[in-house]
């Protein structure tokens, strides 16, 4: 997905000389083409990410788009006063990126796995939240984030995801819900990289005799109302699934959906329960241990719909 975003970026840096891209000390074998095509669009804030998030707040001030770039929580988590107070409250023209949502980094533990920042970024008053699900989308999200006025939020993967869209999503407008499989007995909806397990979960219920519909929302603030409800009206029945806590989060945001809109579907949410991971391994590990791979999505789904 990062090597997604910065194709993007590059042809959007290629039109618009006050794109400016900020970098805590990190990403530096992604970002290397476009510091040396755009050098002077690019700045190494240090391991700073106050400072960071502050100097892009300033510099947007002058006009320019302003994207700030770290991993897992740091350029969220670590400088939230400063995306509150110096980005979101004066309506800052701030793209914060973060490579690594979830448990992209999970083997390096608890303070490098991202599963509140949905959350606690959607919580800020006009903040505009995006999780693509794989390289495809995200070719068709930065340039709509990128023309979105304000602070926003990008959350990635890291690299080597896999592509699930048979062909690029054009004309993408934001919110826009995708959907990848039509279905008949329950919804399958996502936000963000574990739209991979959503696909072979849907194929895992095909093989069950089920009939799964996977939905993948890019956008997860504002979120596709219309999308959410016309599911409602179709199925009984409505799985969200997040590498994310439950809290807050995606599940949180179809949930308010769902019930406002007064259908009668039931919304069971799949993600992090109240908890912080205390164990170690593999993104794909973790998904596992935490209920949310292909296999406990499958499982979990059959369970609820007998029930």
């Amino acid at each position: 997905m990062r090597d997604a975003f910065v194709r993007a970026l590059m042809r959007l840096a290629a039109d618009d000389r006050r794109l400016v891209l900020i970098t805590g000390d990190l990403g530096f074998g992604v970002l290397k083409p476009f510091w040396e095509t755009y050098p002077d669009q690019f700045v190494n804030a240090g391991i700073a990410e106050q400072a960071m998030t502050s100097m892009a707040a300033g510099l947007s001030m002058t006009g320019r788009t302003v994207i700030t770039y770290s991993i897992g929580n740091f350029p969220t988590l670590r400088c939230l006063e400063q995306i509150r107070n110096d980005c979101a409250y004066h309506d800052a023209n701030v793209k914060i990126v973060c490579v690594g949502g979830g448990f992209v980094y999970g083997s390096l533990g608890m303070s490098h796995h991202a599963t509140e920042d949905i959350a606690v970024l959607r919580a800020l008053p006009g903040v505009t939240v995006f999780a693509p699900g794989d390289p495809v989308e995200v070719e068709a999200v930065v340039p709509e984030m990128m023309k979105t006025p304000g602070t926003c939020y990008l959350r990635l993967g890291r690299g080597g995801e896999p592509t699930l869209h048979e062909a690029p999503v054009t004309g993408w407008k934001m919110p826009q819900a995708l959907t990848l499989r039509e279905g008949k007995d329950v919804a399958i909806l996502s936000s963000g990289g574990i739209l991979t397990q959503t696909v072979s979960a849907a194929q895992m219920l095909a093989d069950k005799g089920i009939s799964a519909e996977v939905v993948s929302f890019p956008c997860v603030k504002p979120i596709d109302r219309e999308k959410i409800i016309e599911l409602c009206t179709r199925f009984s029945h409505l799985v969200t699934v997040e590498e994310h806590t439950i809290v807050g989060g995606f599940g949180s945001a179809v949930c308010e959906v769902a019930m406002e809109a007064g259908t009668g579907a039931v919304v069971h949410r799949i993600g992090m329960e109240d908890t912080y991971s205390t164990i170690v391994g593999t993104q794909q590990y973790l998904r596992g241990c935490y209920q949310m791979d292909d296999r406990a999505i499958c499982e979990r789904t059959m369970a609820w719909l007998k029930a």
